[in-house]
């Protein structure tokens, strides 16, 4: 009887203890616009994929609350004169969640095979600033030849081809993100799983479960942890926009990162102090292949362009939420000055029809010529359906006939970097870093992962090489423009608008700072019960 009794009350306290750590649990639920492709930061490309493995891994820079550049895995960093020659200097307490230190030559590893051609690395040309880096990613030197140098440990040496002024922001992006040489040379593209990842970020991979959720927890071997309030993240993907805001509502997730436009007036009325619109250094356009007729003639692209109701589109399909675009750079970025805007922005609506009707009639189109065939391709989005119905009926009346196809978002760019077949496809630029190369380099005709319309002009190449090689920010400011101001010329994308940050966030949730970039990383943010 007594024996029986202690048992009880020993069970009973181990329950309460049981319970009490368990609700001692900061658990934060994120909702995320999609699946992620992939989790091997060499092989990703979109922002979906990168708000998780900021979380997972760390690079020599990072980004603070706000999602301005400060010292990552490198506590220091020096140059030479002519900006060529980069010295990091690596933090003693900076380890692995296996233990291991963060050395020097976990970043060489890292960098030689995001530029090694056998990788595959889709955004590998992001880092052709370093030295040789073109040539390695392209077969033409070997990966030792890369300016990458370990001088010791905690001694990164970085040799660049010319100087970059946005050089340092591209190491925060995820193709700066180091990896663990030894879990990936052991477990080859298994690395990714969760029973093999080795991070070195905030928090480490649990599980996967693909159109289900991730789930990341706290790495005790992080260099900060102790000042990490959040003990799990769960990330849902959740396409459907409205989904994602009838969740948000029921308490199922702190935070989503997109919104059902048609619903504007009804979030900002009844959710006004948890909907975060900020401004956001983005482009949404959609892509012409410029391989298939018409849209090979550059004329059929310019019309096409100019009947598209760019203020429509913005404050009735996207409630006011994002800026009309007439240039491809948008306004507010670094090192440039005013973008290049298209040459027909400040005719009449009437004079932009009267143009675009020319332009097709002297191609062999439009009311009176041959009818244009076109397919919409766009991911899985009430937002997007509605802006690809939208330019179907401004093309309508121009005997343009538009059929729609939409897929999940990770089959639509996989559709888009693999060179499928399309004609007109859906997609949005957000930048990497605060300056136009991060845009315009995106139609260079070697960048296989990214110019989606397959477009080739080598004056346009010539200029970007040249703005490369050009030391003086106002004269580069000169030729980006040059190239900008082509790229309008010859459409290969069509510019439609500027983004704004779209978040809901619950009043629960700590730390949430609007800024440019949109970045949030669960480290800094606190979940209140």
């Amino acid at each position: 009887m007594l024996h029986s009794s202690i048992r009880t009350v020993t069970a009973t306290l181990a329950l309460g203890l049981l319970l009490s750590s368990a609700s001692a649990q900061v658990v934060y639920n994120r909702g995320n616009p999609g699946d992620p492709e992939t989790l091997d930061a060499h092989k990703t490309s979109t922002v979906v994929e990168s708000d998780i493995l900021y979380d997972l891994y760390e690079g020599l820079v990072t980004y603070d609350a706000k999602g301005q550049i400060v010292p990552g895995v490198a506590e220091s960093w020096t140059s030479n004169d002519n900006g060529t020659v980069y010295t990091f200097k690596l933090r003693g307490n900076a380890k692995w969640s296996n233990g291991d230190p963060v050395t020097a030559n976990d970043f060489v590893f890292s960098y030689r095979r995001l530029l090694d051609p056998a990788t595959g690395a889709k955004y590998a040309n992001i880092l052709y600033t370093l030295k040789n880096a073109e040539k390695v990613n392209k077969g033409q030197a070997k990966v030792e030849e890369l300016g990458v140098k370990a001088i010791d440990d905690r001694t990164l040496e970085l040799t660049l081809e010319n100087p970059a002024p946005y050089f340092i922001a591209q190491l925060a992006h995820q193709t700066g993100l180091p990896l663990h040489a030894a879990s990936v040379t052991k477990h080859g593209k298994d690395f990714v799983k969760p029973e093999n990842m080795i991070s070195n970020g905030a928090f480490t991979l649990k599980s996967f479960v693909p159109n289900d959720k991730i789930v990341m927890t706290k790495n005790p071997n992080y260099r900060e942890a102790a000042s990490v309030k959040i003990d799990q993240v769960n990330v849902f993907p959740i396409e459907d926009r409205a989904a994602g805001l009838r969740r948000f509502q029921a308490g199922e997730i702190h935070t989503y990162n997109d919104i059902p436009t048609d619903q504007i007036k009804f979030i900002r009325e009844n959710l006004k102090g948890q909907f975060r619109l900020a401004p956001y250094l983005g482009t949404y356009y959609f892509v012409y292949n410029t391989k298939k007729e018409p849209l090979n003639d550059v004329r059929v692209r310019q019309a096409l362009s100019m009947l598209i109701d760019r203020e429509f589109l913005a404050e009735e399909i996207w409630g006011g939420t994002m800026i009309p675009a007439y240039s491809f750079v948008p306004p507010g970025i670094g090192n440039y000055g005013e973008p290049a805007t298209a040459s027909w922005k400040d005719l009449s609506p009437i004079e932009r029809e009267d143009k675009a009707k020319a332009l097709l009639k002297e191609a062999g189109y439009g009311p009176g010529g041959k009818k244009i065939s076109l397919e919409i391709r766009y991911n899985t989005s009430e937002n997007h359906k509605n802006t690809s119905i939208a330019l179907a009926n401004q093309w309508k009346p121009f005997n343009v006939e538009v059929k729609m196809v939409n897929t999940d978002l990770k089959t639509h760019y996989a559709l888009l970097r693999d060179k499928g077949d399309f004609d007109v496809a859906r997609a949005g630029w957000i930048a990497d870093y605060s300056d136009p190369q991060n845009f315009l380099f995106l139609v260079e005709s070697d960048n296989t992962g990214f110019n989606y319309a397959n477009y080739a002009n080598p004056e346009y190449d010539a200029l970007m090489k040249k703005a490369a090689a050009t030391k003086d920010l106002g004269e580069r400011a000169k030729v980006l423009k040059q190239a900008e101001t082509i790229f309008m010329r010859d459409m290969p994308f069509v510019p439609l608008m500027f983004y704004g940050s779209k978040n809901l966030v619950s009043t629960k949730v700590g730390g949430f700072e609007p800024n440019t970039l949109d970045r949030h990383l669960s480290r800094f943010l606190t979940i209140a019960n």
